[in-house]
């Protein structure tokens, strides 16, 4: 049997975007994959149709569709040369609309919108409802002569050396800096060609939805400070008038529904649990918020796991309303009807990643990870169950070890801690082994029974992977999730409880040869564990936060985040923020300790792991960092992949070097 190697995620396929058509008697899906060569991501459109499945493009660079009726599908792209160098030199964003049938034929152009297209939804009547981005500067460079555009893009051009911020946060991970940016609410007579924006100049939108000749959607109005949540504002088309119906008053208003006419909210009171607390359900009844579901865990997936790329549907109204929601250790899928009542329809163990459903309800199909395969396309009725309908990963595996995730439950502070252990590679029971024990991040999410690159890897190199979900994880409810004030304490001692459990589960884990990992909040909880004991070998540091006072001015959740969950404030309360900083216990560390971070991270500046390198650097503790030019937070899942070989290539090797 094979082992599981690191360049294998190259060769994996990653599934998302599934949709029905109008009418549902096809789908489409996309596949994408790593190019090595051009050191990027490539994808393709495919479509599932009376039980098959076929490949729809083949230029290699779809990764989102739409569908404009049965038989054709819209997607974006810059295929000719023109519009390659339209979309370089365009200074706030161009997007080219190809059409193409399902039945045959190739994809032709449909239209060009002059910004850049964040979400496209069909009205009728030749009208389509966009979300696009504009420069407060700017917001109507779309109307603009072609004189007047190319005036304004050279301006931009000579601006091109400074950044000037009048706006907090001013840039956001994965999209760089977006001071003086919105996401602009627009309508498109695709008939007429005229493109109109419908939102104001200073407002950020987010989810909107059409009922009747009203447009609901949710959006922060601001000049300088960014508010923590938005507001519910409702545009007449026929008056072209602009309400806003519900101020957000401490809430985090988070998705607007158009359930069969009538409107629903997904929101959160943060009144008891702070900015992590759960969503509910409700409606607005004679300008009044009015409970009418509180479904106590997540509506959303947040399962991890290194093998996934591109997003897709996580709800969706039809026939009832449907949604994922993570459930304990795995993410789910449910639906609730117009009375409110919620049924379970997926419960198995792995993670529904993304969705659509038929209009009927009749059918669904779903892109999940079950079983510890990969991802693959699967169809859902009530009377069959779930079928697996595609095999793109099956052969990836096929012959190598994977792993087997063995589920151990640790009382630990009065709760029960659910966790697992991979065994390594060509198992002897009569061995002695190394260890990696991995923490996730978030700290509101979940690891679970899904295939996870990195921990197969280290398993088929001969160490014991054990990893858990401590106090302050997703799927139990917000009393479990809530950690605010309390980082280091409760979770630190879940963790260190859960490894004493294995530690005596297995005897044959060489305890002085144990290493640690973790990324985010798991980072934070390597720098806080180096810096509360030696029990580790050694240990590796990802994209963390070692000092909440600096985190809270340089990160794109800081201000509001740091507050929250240490309690703390740099004004009144600074010495609770400093209580739960690694770098203030840096003088323990013994733990020899590698740093990974991306310098275009603005969750978890690298600045923070800087602080926390040379605290140790100047004690003399061994350690090393990597600094990845040109990506983000997302480095370990969707960084390029030469990049995230390297990522794994260095904590390996760090391992290597102290365990073995």
């Amino acid at each position: 049997m094979k082992r599981v190697e690191k360049e294998d995620i190259l060769r994996y396929k990653f599934l998302s975007n599934v949709a029905y058509a109008p009418g549902g008697k096809a789908a489409a899906f996309v596949v994408s994959y790593a190019n090595k060569e051009d050191n990027t991501y490539e994808g393709d459109i495919w479509v599932y149709e009376a039980g098959k499945v076929r490949q729809l493009t083949a230029l290699h660079k779809e990764r989102s569709f739409y569908w404009e009726d049965e038989e054709h599908i819209l997607f974006a792209a810059a295929r000719s040369e023109k519009e390659k160098k339209q979309a370089k030199e365009a200074p706030f964003g161009i997007t080219n609309f190809y059409r193409i049938a399902i039945h045959g034929g190739e994809a032709t152009k449909a239209f060009t919108l002059p910004i850049a297209v964040a979400d496209y939804q069909a009205l009728g009547d030749d009208m389509v409802m966009l979300l696009g981005e504009i420069d407060c500067r700017y917001p109507d460079y779309y109307r603009c002569s072609e004189k007047e555009q190319a005036r304004i893009a050279e301006a931009e051009k000579e601006e091109k050396d400074y950044e000037v911020f009048t706006e907090s946060p001013f840039w956001f991970n994965g999209a760089g800096v977006v001071n003086g940016k919105r996401q602009a609410l627009f309508l498109y007579n695709t008939r007429t060609k005229k493109l109109e924006r419908i939102s104001d100049i200073t407002m950020d939108v987010s989810s909107p939805v059409a009922i009747g000749e009203k447009i609901f959607f949710i959006s922060s109005d601001f000049e300088s400070l960014r508010p923590m949540s938005g507001d519910v504002y409702v545009y007449n088309q026929k008056t072209k008038e602009t309400e806003c119906i519900w101020k957000a008053n401490g809430f985090c208003m988070y998705q607007l529904i158009n359930a069969h006419g009538r409107l629903w909210i997904l929101a959160s009171p943060c009144d008891t649990h702070g900015l992590n607390q759960n969503a509910k359900f409700y409606t607005l009844e004679e300008g009044r918020l009015v409970e009418q579901f509180d479904p106590k865990d997540s509506l959303y997936n947040s399962v991890g796991s290194d093998c996934r790329l591109g997003g897709g549907r996580q709800e969706r109204m039809q026939d009832q309303y449907y949604y994922v929601s993570t459930r304990r250790n795995a993410a789910g899928l449910y639906c609730l009807n117009d009375a409110f009542e919620e049924k379970p329809i997926l419960t198995e163990e792995g993670s529904v990643d993304s969705f659509d459903v038929k209009e009927d309800g009749s059918e669904i199909l779903l892109i999940g990870m079950f079983e510890q395969k990969l991802q693959e396309l699967y169809r859902y009725d009530e009377k069959r169950g779930m079928r697996q309908i595609t095999h793109f990963n099956d052969g990836m595996l096929r012959n190598r070890y994977v792993a087997k995730p063995e589920k151990i439950t640790v009382q630990s502070e009065g709760v029960d801690i659910d966790g697992w252990v991979l065994k390594p590679y060509d198992y002897d029971e009569e061995k002695k082994y190394p260890a990696i024990f991995d923490v996730h991040g978030g700290p509101k999410t979940v690891y679970g029974e899904v295939f996870y690159h990195e921990m197969q890897y280290w398993a088929s190199q001969g160490y014991f992977v054990f990893f858990c979900n401590p106090t302050g994880s997703d799927g139990r409810g917000d009393d479990f999730a809530d950690i605010r004030g309390k980082y280091g304490t409760i979770d630190f001692k879940n963790l260190m409880d859960f490894m004493d459990a294995v530690l005596k589960n297995y005897p044959q884990i060489d305890e002085k040869r144990v290493g640690e990992t973790g990324g985010s909040y798991g980072g934070f909880m390597t720098n806080w564990i180096v810096g509360h004991t030696d029990r580790f070998a050694c240990a590796a540091t990802q994209r963390s936060i070692s000092n909440w006072i600096s985190f809270y001015g340089i990160s794109d959740i800081g201000p509001d985040f740091s507050r929250d969950q240490t309690g703390g404030d740099i004004e009144e309360n600074i010495a609770k923020m400093w209580e739960h900083s690694p770098l203030k216990y840096a003088s323990n560390v013994k733990t020899p300790l590698l740093f990974i971070h991306s310098d275009e991270d603005y969750r978890c500046p690298m600045s923070q792991g800087i602080q926390f390198y040379t605290a140790l650097a100047q004690r003399g503790v061994p350690v090393r960092m990597c600094l990845f030019h040109g990506e983000n937070h997302e480095l370990s899942r969707s960084g390029k992949p030469t990049h995230r070989l390297r990522r794994l290539t260095e904590i390996t090797d760090w391992m290597e070097k102290y365990l073995k």
